[in-house]
């Protein structure tokens, strides 16, 4: 039986120790290798009587040592949670405050960042730790009395009171998943994966845990390449790369620059993408360029362990169609409820919710958002059966396909990553000179409107100080007077409409 994520690695390494099992553009880990250093770090952490099921936090670049780091942390008992080092500190500063991390791994290249949130006791250097004399009795006495119920890896989310959420996966939730998708993706040994989405962002799981299970290799390319598609198209040539999990944006400004036109990526055979809608003009081109590959659209949040739905792509679409989010992955169920906790009907329009063994653990040290979004399912209420609140609008089709509406609420998917409005407009609304302020999300675009006598540059500047780039706004608009509507709030609906100014 397998119990931990752990298992995955130890059996590749066995069976495939001299194996390239991840590569990035420093150099390479064979599977003998990457379990040795992985064995090296949980054994420096166990040393240091790590409390059990406590969260580390790891702070580097995608790399192959934040592997070592993230499975290290695991075998030591704990919970990797892995951060975003070019984040503003104000920001990992309030994620630290919830986490209360014991310790916090970085490399030396981001050890002055890791030191403006932790302080130096609690700083582990993975060059210093990585040869660690691996204490076999004591790791395999802490990997014994883990359950696979135990957390794994805690996601960081936006939060929409402007404080980030950490999402608590646990083990078997990862392993369903990869179960599944290596039995539908016909994944094995030969499989070639490419890295496109940062490790801090869960459209990364697949990549990491599709690669452990099956001894395949991972090839981590660097984000920066990404503004290149022809960069990394030439690597995926090269190195006959033949599986891609990619956010929808990577593949969608692949498409717009004409990538696919100047290089033969035919190798791809399985292209798979979640995160965000994938827009039908540019699958299309993907699909005219690399014709025999086979195209999944996968769906799920981060609290239900990358991807709850899928869609096999088995036949064309005209631009002006939507995609399907397809149908339930196995061990998953899906509810379709109106606003009364009732199914819906075929073609009636209500909030996905999600049950099963994918579902989360809940938000670390937030009970009541726990409490929120993780709730009984209305439909069986004489025993405890917990489902995931997605706040996502779908219909079932004829075709008895799940098909993506819309939000609930004012939280978006933008470049691939899932954002609340509220905590970019928590993020102004502090700062001296702004009266009023309101984002919503208009032409795939974050727009701040605001009221106040700040300037637009000096707002601009505030807010990415707070937040991530991809949350920073694109237009900042200076209102006179923000719009209300009749029952004295802000007027979304007028900010969100054609008539709205636009500068």
């Amino acid at each position: 039986m397998i119990k931990t994520v752990l298992d995955y690695l130890e059996a590749s390494a066995s069976k495939y120790p001299g194996k390239t099992a991840v590569t990035d553009i420093r150099g390479s880990y064979t599977y003998s290798e990457l379990l040795k250093h992985t064995r090296e770090v949980g054994s420096y952490l166990a040393g240091q009587k790590l409390p059990v099921n406590s969260p580390v936090v790891v702070i580097m670049d995608k790399c192959k040592e934040a592997l070592a780091s993230f499975w290290g942390v695991n075998y030591a008992g704990g919970i990797y949670a892995p951060f975003d080092c070019h984040a503003p500190a104000a920001r990992l500063g309030l994620i630290m405050e919830f986490l209360k991390p014991a310790y916090v791994i970085t490399d030396r290249e981001h050890f002055d960042k890791a030191s403006e949130i932790a302080p130096s006791e609690r700083i582990l250097v993975f060059e210093d730790i990585c040869d660690t004399e691996i204490d076999e009795a004591t790791l395999s006495e802490i990997v014994a009395e883990r359950i696979d119920t135990d957390p794994a890896y805690i996601i960081c989310t936006s939060g929409s009171t402007g404080i980030p959420k950490g999402v608590v996966i646990s083990h078997r939730a990862v392993i369903d998943f990869t179960e599944e998708a290596s039995e539908e993706m016909e994944f094995t040994s030969k499989e070639s994966f490419a890295n496109q989405a940062p490790f801090y962002f869960d459209a990364s799981v697949p990549d990491l845990y599709c690669t452990i299970r099956n001894g395949a290799t991972l090839h981590i390319i660097p984000s920066d390449w990404f503004t290149f598609p022809i960069k990394v198209l030439d690597y995926i040539a090269e190195h006959k790369i033949n599986a891609i999990y990619w956010v929808p944006s990577a593949l969608v400004v692949t498409a717009n620059l004409r990538a696919l036109r100047e290089v033969d990526v035919t190798c791809l055979k399985k292209i798979m993408f979640c995160g965000e809608v994938m827009p039908v003009k540019q699958l299309n081109q993907w699909r005219k360029y690399i014709p025999d590959a086979k195209y999944v659209n996968y769906y799920g949040p981060s609290e239900t362990t990358y991807a709850s739905t899928y869609y096999v792509i088995d036949r064309e679409f005209s631009v002006d169609e939507a995609l399907p989010i397809g149908r339930a992955a196995k061990n998953t169920g899906v509810l379709i409820l109106n606003d009364e906790n009732k199914a819906c009907a075929p073609g009636e329009v209500g909030e996905l919710c999600i049950r099963g063994s994918g579902v989360g653990l809940g938000y670390y040290n937030n009970p009541a958002k726990t409490a929120e979004a993780f709730v009984q399912n209305p439909l069986s209420p004489f025993y405890r059966d917990i489902m995931y609140r997605t706040g996502d609008l779908v219909s079932e089709n004829e075709r008895g396909e799940i098909e993506y509406v819309g939000r609930k609420d004012f939280q978006i998917k933008h470049m691939g990553y899932r954002i609340e409005l509220g905590e970019i407009e928590n993020a102004a609304a502090g700062e001296d000179g702004v009266d009023r302020v309101c984002c919503v999300y208009k032409d795939s675009k974050i727009m701040m409107y605001y009221q106040g006598r700040i300037k637009k540059e000096a707002l601009e500047a505030a807010v990415a100080s707070k937040v991530p780039e991809y949350m920073v706004p694109s237009v900042f608009v200076k209102l006179g007077a923000m719009p209300m509507n009749a029952n004295g709030k802000i007027d979304r609906v007028f900010l969100n409409s054609s008539e709205a100014p636009k500068e």
